[in-house]
């Protein structure tokens, strides 16, 4: 009876529903410029859904009430004669479709939905809210979902964000971000995931055991649980480890490629649960690979697949949570427990990413409306959230990022591939006002990159900046010098020959900070020292991917305006770039971090395609040998480091300025936040974390 009078209530509830969330829509122009259903029609919709709701419902909880599979296999029946409607234009489909995908399961003579634990209500919620707008496209292309839980429900805990920029791909460096980091430790499986200490450690909930087999060839066997699968019930499996390894041994922009570049081979084996990987050369630091799988199955097929399939969202997971909603305008990510998540569910039932300003932010954790934040703050920040009016102080803790920024002296450009001229340059810009800039005097204040090898983060860091270098110092006396050696003179407060100016292209990608606004700054002090200068702002995918990939014998470096370009400007239209402000990867293993930024392209084992280059486009016969020793450990990557440091620091190729850092605050309503891991941040313990008063 109990289970009647709630069907009763819930149809009830959904004719109410559907009638007020179709009262207000009025004609208006849709996607393409199609046009919207009138209210007239709207609403006419809404009755015929919602009646097909109550027959479906009827049906079904016929069978509740006599205990049987028949009554709602008729209910299901009548989901799938409401399905056969065009679902873009009939919601009574769409819904239908709802009643005949639901999976039910006999459970000691009872039947009940998949799941159990929601009430028909609250299902029949979801299905309403999703079917109000037009359902998303197929995976493979996917795009944001527009339509957001309405209602909190008890075990929901709300962080607040300040930004979500870019994409969703962990491998790229267009896409790094502190959500992206979030998301790919709650949705993407990965064989070893960093301890408190920051060493990794075997992801039980994936794997069985990984272990290196044979060491000529340098082999590692991997074995995978049976029961992880994906969302979809795909197996995670032997081929998302060779998709992984395809595409960050040849894709520009990727996040340490160069362990990658070691495999030679890919052995499959028990149905894709057993992986042996063979390597060219010993790999002292395999236990970094294979972190943040993706589903092969769904992305390696699709075109653009690797930039575009979590451009807007995940459209699997392989972990505790599953993406259910993304709305962008808005600025808010909906997570959900994943039912078909194998190891022991989350404590949480949602998780919501809600992003908002600093002052909204300090309000919401005050009022309580957000439990956590997590946020890039600056000395303004701190000072608002220290004010915060609050029972008790708002607690703070700073969480080192895995990025670096710095400046990229390019010797790939046609101008700065004068060594002398590079370290001239160098050494005219300001590297303490770059810092004091781009930190705001904010926790990254407190983690200034004084080494070319490790960021401040790591074990083992320790300044390594020679007492005697000029990189950074804002000596311009040096450069003046070389200039009138060469020929330069001034005329009209720019250094020119020939009656050409000395002209350099400054690009950073647009929708990344600090490094967007960094590079105007560098722009406006090589223009104070008399050097005109060009700033580009591409899109992150086209700064990454293509302007830094160019070969230098197809551009060359045009003479600047002095002016800041806009963002809209195509690629292929950005002549050579001299000076690049981006960030720097931090993984698990530095020396294939070290590798990656700096190494000499290497050719593709078994491929025709050309290799990407670092973001530099530096290659060094010395420096790439060093680098070899230090990747394969035929060299400890102290030693290496004590011989590569000098080296760097006198290349002037690579200027480092701070490591990046978030600020979590504590706000009220929940347990669990305080635990953190290296690189993950506080999201490590997400499918832990309890929101207050909402039991187990």
């Amino acid at each position: 009876m109990a289970r009647s009078a709630g069907l009763r209530g819930g149809r009830a509830w959904l004719l109410r529903r559907g009638r007020a969330l179709t009262a207000h829509r009025g004609v208006a122009d849709g996607p393409g410029g199609e046009s919207r259903p009138s209210r007239t029609a709207a609403a006419s919709r809404a009755e015929a859904w919602a009646g097909m709701a109550a027959v479906c419902v009827r049906g079904t909880e016929s069978g509740h009430a006599a205990g049987s599979v028949r009554g709602v296999e008729s209910g299901r029946a009548c989901g799938a004669r409401a399905a056969g409607g065009h679902r873009a234009s009939n919601p009574a489909g769409l819904l239908g479709s709802w009643f005949s995908e639901q999976a039910v399961r006999r459970t000691g003579g009872r039947i009940r939905p998949r799941g159990g634990r929601l009430g028909l209500t609250s299902i029949l919620l979801v299905g309403l809210l999703t079917a109000c707008t037009t359902p998303p496209p197929p995976l493979v292309d996917p795009t944001e979902v527009s339509e957001l839980p309405a209602e909190e429900i008890p075990s929901e805990i709300v962080i607040g964000v300040d930004s979500f920029a870019g994409g969703f791909n962990p491998h790229r460096l267009a896409d790094l971000s502190t959500p992206t980091t979030a998301l790919a430790s709650l949705m993407l499986p990965s064989v070893f995931r960093p301890g408190p200490d920051g060493t990794p450690r075997l992801d039980g909930t994936l794997m069985n055991d990984a272990e290196v087999v044979g060491s000529a060839p340098f082999t590692v066997r991997y074995d995978i649980r049976p029961d992880a699968s994906w969302s979809d019930s795909a197996p995670i499996a032997a081929e998302d480890f060779v998709y992984l390894w395809e595409r960050m041994r040849s894709e520009p922009g990727v996040v340490d490629a160069a362990g990658y570049r070691l495999i030679e081979d890919i052995v499959p084996g028990d149905g894709g649960k057993t992986v042996e990987v063979v390597f060219s050369e010993p790999y002292p630091g395999w236990q970094s690979l294979f972190t943040h799988l993706l589903p092969a199955h769904l992305i390696k097929d699709a075109p653009g697949g690797w930039q575009r399939a979590l451009a807007q969202r995940y459209p699997l997971s392989g972990g505790p949570f599953t993406m259910t909603a993304f709305d962008r305008g808005r600025g808010e990510i909906v997570l959900e427990r994943n039912d078909r998540y194998w190891e022991q569910p989350s404590d949480v039932l949602r998780l919501v990413l809600r992003e908002n300003s600093h002052p909204g932010l300090t309000d919401s954790l005050a009022s309580g409306d957000n439990q956590l934040a997590v946020l890039t703050a600056d000395a303004v920040a701190l000072n608002m959230i220290a004010a915060a009016e609050t029972e008790e102080p708002l607690r703070t803790r700073s969480l080192p990022r895995a990025e670096t920024a710095q400046v990229l002296l390019r010797p790939a450009s046609p101008v700065l591939a004068d060594d002398e001229l590079r370290r001239a340059i160098g050494a005219a810009l300001d590297r303490d006002a770059l810092i004091a800039i781009g930190t705001r005097s904010g926790p990254s204040a407190d983690l200034v990159a004084d080494s070319q090898v490790l960021a401040p983060s790591e074990p083992g860091y320790a300044a390594a900046r020679p007492a005697g270098s000029t990189l950074g110092t804002g000596d311009a006396e040096s450069l003046h010098e070389l200039l009138s050696d060469e020929g330069y003179t001034v005329d009209d407060g720019w250094w020119e020959r020939d009656g050409t100016r000395l002209s350099l292209v400054v690009a950073a990608p647009a929708d990344q900070e600090p490094y967007s606004s960094l590079a105007g700054h560098v722009a406006r002090q090589l223009r104070d020292v008399g050097i005109e200068t060009e700033v580009v702002r591409p899109s992150a995918t086209d700064f990454y991917d293509d302007l830094l990939q160019r070969d230098v014998d197809e551009v060359s470096s045009s003479g600047g305006t002095g002016e800041e370009s806009s963002t809209g400007d195509a690629a292929s239209e950005v002549p050579a770039v001299d000076i690049a402000v981006a960030p720097m990867g931090v993984g698990a293993d530095p020396a294939a971090t070290l590798a990656t930024r700096l190494g000499c392209p290497a050719p593709i084992e078994g491929s025709d395609a050309t290799p990407p280059v670092n973001l530099a486009g530096f290659c060094d016969e010395e420096v790439d040998q060093l680098l070899d020793a230090a990747l394969t450990g035929s060299v400890p990557l102290a030693e290496a480091r004590a011989e590569l440091e000098p080296i760097l620091w006198d290349e002037a190729v690579v200027l480092p300025l701070f490591q990046l850092a978030d600020t979590v605050v504590f706000g009220t309503g929940m347990s669990g936040g305080e635990t953190w891991r290296p690189y993950l941040g506080p999201f490590a313990g997400a499918s832990e974390w309890q929101r207050d008063g909402s039991g187990p």
